[in-house]
């Protein structure tokens, strides 16, 4: 069978690969062309466009960027008319895939979600068009499922697939010595993966490296920026490591984390965090009328309560950060506290496997009597 698949940033790319990998085991003759990254491109096939061209966030950013986005989806509409693939795989990337998702339908081809629009957070309502253009809907956290089914809407809950991503992950020996790290316990930064996200909160991210003297912060550079894109930024002693997030994760004491999925991929770490998020400030004030949840890492979101602090806009400074990860350094009670529920969160999320299960989902759904 013919899979077409669109992941437009560096999660997307991950949960892609992994779920191209559990197709393969169950579709051996299975063809792949993407827009991805590098994770999806070593499983194999075509990869017609990098993530990196395509992740633009916020409403000012854009309504800048408007023309790449419109040629990127002009021609990504016209390699599905030419691939003619099977089923279409939508990965997250809500803004993008949408419209995608639209003209596939209007063409004749299935349309399978894997990891659902956020639309419970920003536009409920959008339920409705969602109905019409995706034929199946494949959940990874445990509320959309009751969410979508307010809607009349049935769905498939797979489970977390950054349990698999971990499971999957080969980790460094002799990390720190691989590396060039001292022996200081590490405070790890993830600061995203958009050139936006991180020209407006890396500088804040670095500067609370002054409140720590006792600690080396190792950087978690983000897959599909070129080397030199850090070297503008005031690094003041921290190395910036690639392509090895779980390393560091694996390794830290504490971690300083932009908002998004890896505040998840920390917290299944055990690794206490701040959560920080900064953007342009038309964008948040725009997202703050919007938006109706009342967190905005996922650690929160899923556990329904706050387990992380999270320090938005004018809150995300060095001093608020520092002040937040001190009570949350070893023998600490907030440290303490924090593992405790992240083993609650740990159940909330399930076991590994949801990669697979999205696979076996897609399979039936595109060959329905073949996997009987």
């Amino acid at each position: 069978m013919k899979y077409f698949l669109i992941a437009g940033e560096a999660s997307g790319d991950l949960h892609g690969a992994n779920l191209m990998r559990s197709i393969k085991t169950l579709d051996p003759s299975a063809t792949f062309q993407f827009y991805g990254g590098d994770l999806m491109k070593a499983q194999g096939g075509a990869l017609l466009k990098h993530f990196s061209e395509m992740a633009f966030m916020g409403f000012v950013e854009v309504v800048a960027n408007l023309s790449a986005i419109n040629q990127n989806l002009a021609s990504c509409k016209q390699a599905i008319i030419d691939a003619k693939p099977d089923v279409l795989i939508l990965i997250d990337y809500p803004g993008f895939n949408m419209r995608i998702a639209a003209f596939a339908k209007s063409m004749g081809i299935k349309v399978s979600y894997f990891i659902s629009p956020k639309i419970w957070a920003w536009n409920q309502s959008r339920v409705h068009k969602i109905k019409k253009i995706v034929d199946q809907m494949l959940c990874i956290l445990p509320f959309e499922v009751d969410f979508y089914k307010k809607f009349a809407m049935d769905v498939v809950y797979v489970g977390n697939p950054l349990k698999d991503a971990i499971a999957n992950y080969s980790f460094q020996n002799d990390f720190k010595l691989a590396n060039g790290l001292s022996s200081k316990p590490i405070i790890a930064i993830l600061p995203g993966s958009r050139k936006m996200e991180l020209l407006k909160i890396l500088p804040t991210m670095l500067a609370v490296q002054n409140h720590f003297p006792d600690h080396q912060f190792v950087v978690a550079a983000a897959p599909g920026l070129p080397t030199n894109f850090y070297q503008q930024f005031q690094l003041s002693g921290a190395k910036i490591l690639y392509n090895c997030t779980y390393d560091i994760l694996a390794n830290a004491e504490l971690a300083i984390v932009t908002s998004g999925t890896a505040t998840l991929e920390t917290a299944l770490f055990n690794v206490p965090q701040v959560v920080c998020y900064k953007a342009n400030a038309v964008s948040v004030f725009i997202a703050r009328m919007l938006v109706k949840i009342k967190f905005i890492s996922l650690v929160n979101l899923i556990a329904d309560e706050k387990i992380v602090t999270e320090l938005i806009q004018q809150d995300c400074t060095v001093v608020n950060i520092a002040k937040e990860l001190k009570m949350l350094l070893a023998g600490s009670s907030g440290r303490t506290e924090m593992l405790a529920k992240y083993q609650h969160l740990q159940s909330l999320v399930g076991p590994e496997g949801a990669s697979l299960r999205a696979a076996q989902a897609i399979c039936q759904f595109i060959q329905p009597i073949a996997h009987v």
